[in-house]
């Protein structure tokens, strides 16, 4: 009972007034949740959302990351992508630490991969976070939830595979008033078989502005990359492949 008291007390949502919001059965539009970091991947699945005609409601997690300029990153590409509604989230994940984005006594790794999986993993962030965007989404009455996990250029975190979003598609249907009274819901990660630079091109051809966008595991207070993370390396790597300008600033 403790645990649930101070969780409650600590996730307190903020408005970011976006356009206009949605309400439950206001109106004919498909409404969908997004799971909005602020990153590259995400700004591109609010897009794809857009374009497949969602009202799209984004959720952003304020959770002790010391890449924090993210936030205002996702911010910037909820207004410029047109979102219906933003909401920041604030839930203290650094409390518990084990993760070098969430603990600034480990270091974030600048060279390269080491075997198995990173110290940039936050345990169970990507359930935390499917968890929170659910609950909106049933208080929405929407059926989908958009989030930008990929498999193919990434940090091999557990919790961007398929097989987990299939799972937790699986359990929601499970757990849910929604899903139970006959609303099932769907869980969308559409880039999750991309390369990077098909996920470049496709964002750029739904009119994503990534200099928007902040994607590095230590960005500086003004979203400005160090160049040297993996989160960098990936997004570079991924410029180049595409053919196409990376707006990144790098300090």
């Amino acid at each position: 009972m403790n645990v649930v008291a101070e969780t409650a007390a600590t996730t307190r949502p903020l408005q970011t007034a976006v356009g206009k919001t949605g309400q439950p059965g206001g109106d004919a539009a498909k409404h969908a949740v997004i799971l909005l970091s602020g990153g590259l991947d995400s700004a591109t699945t609010l897009a794809i959302a857009r374009s497949q005609g969602f009202a799209c409601h984004c959720l952003s997690l304020d959770y002790g990351q010391r890449h924090r300029a993210e936030l205002s990153a996702a911010a910037r590409v909820a207004s410029s992508l047109g979102a219906d509604s933003h909401r920041i989230l604030q839930l203290d994940l650094a409390g518990f630490g084990g993760s070098a984005l969430t603990d600034e006594n480990i270091a974030v790794p600048t060279s390269g991969l080491a075997p198995g999986i990173p110290v940039t993993y936050v345990p169970a962030r990507n359930t935390i976070m499917l968890s929170l965007a659910l609950a909106w989404a049933e208080v929405l009455a929407a059926s989908d939830i958009f989030v930008g996990v990929n498999a193919v250029d990434y940090s091999g975190y557990p919790d961007c595979r398929p097989e987990f979003i299939q799972a937790f598609e699986a359990m929601a249907n499970l757990a849910t008033k929604a899903a139970v009274e006959g609303l099932p819901l769907h869980i969308h990660a559409p880039l999750i078989n991309l390369s990077k630079a098909a996920i470049i091109r496709q964002g750029s051809q739904l009119g994503v502005d990534y200099g928007l966008t902040v994607s590095c595991y230590q960005a500086d207070e003004r979203g400005r990359a160090c160049g040297a993370c993996e989160s960098c390396r990936l997004r570079r790597a991924g410029f180049q492949a595409a053919g196409l300008a990376d707006p990144t600033i790098y300090r």
